[in-house]
């Protein structure tokens, strides 16, 4: 389980909770904004102690290419390093260092092969979540038209995807949001301890990102 966190955070408590009851430790990337919000503070402490992995986001929550034209970049190579080390300078004063936050989680999960290397260039390793669910959509509303999805159909998403793939959720990298705009009222993060169960009655188990790709 992946979460990414940038400017909302109204799902931590009960994602936290959830997670507690469940036993399971899941990986936070956030962003040096997130990081640095006095509103936040308590939750990332008690993130930290309840022994989740916590990553990077980038600091700003930049858009690295164009949404249409992939290999085009909005960035600068010094842009991209000021930004993430800007990030990380955020999570050491939190005590968190490189060491305890190898992988790196690209804002909006959208990058090039360009980034992959400028991250490997600062001694880093670019993840992302794993294709196939909805999941990634829970920041949706309405508004949105076409591309919102509701709670129930990204549940089935998941569920149908790990019923139909061979290999069903093995390995898998799910990824949530932390919190999402008020304009989406249908919270997916109410959905989480009844997909917990149910992937658990399936026969799998929860790893942090460090775990997993250890």
């Amino acid at each position: 389980m992946v979460f990414t966190g940038d400017e909302f955070a109204d799902g931590s408590e009960f994602i936290l909770n959830t997670l507690k009851k469940q036993a399971i430790h899941a990986s936070f990337f956030l962003t040096g904004k997130f990081y640095s919000n006095p509103a936040f503070a308590s939750i990332i402490q008690r993130m930290k102690k309840e022994g989740h992995y916590l990553g990077a986001h980038s600091d700003q929550h930049l858009l690295y290419c164009d949404w249409t034209k992939r290999d085009s970049l909005l960035v600068t190579h010094e842009q991209f390093t000021t930004d993430l080390k800007a990030n990380y300078k955020r999570m050491a004063q939190l005590g968190i260092t490189k060491t305890d936050a190898p992988y790196f989680l690209p804002p909006y999960e959208w990058y090039n092969t360009k980034i992959a290397e400028w991250t490997k260039e600062l001694g880093l390793q670019l993840v992302n979540f794993s294709p196939g669910t909805r999941s990634t959509a829970d920041y949706t509303w309405p508004e949105m038209g076409l591309r919102y999805r509701s709670s129930d159909e990204i549940y089935r998403s998941i569920i149908d995807y790990e019923t139909k793939n061979p290999q069903g959720l093995n390995g898998y990298i799910l990824l949530l949001h932390i919190g999402t705009d008020p304009r989406r009222t249908d919270k997916f993060h109410l959905q989480l301890d009844k997909l917990l169960k149910e992937l658990k009655s399936r026969g799998y188990t929860f790893f942090k990102i460090n775990e997993l790709l250890n």
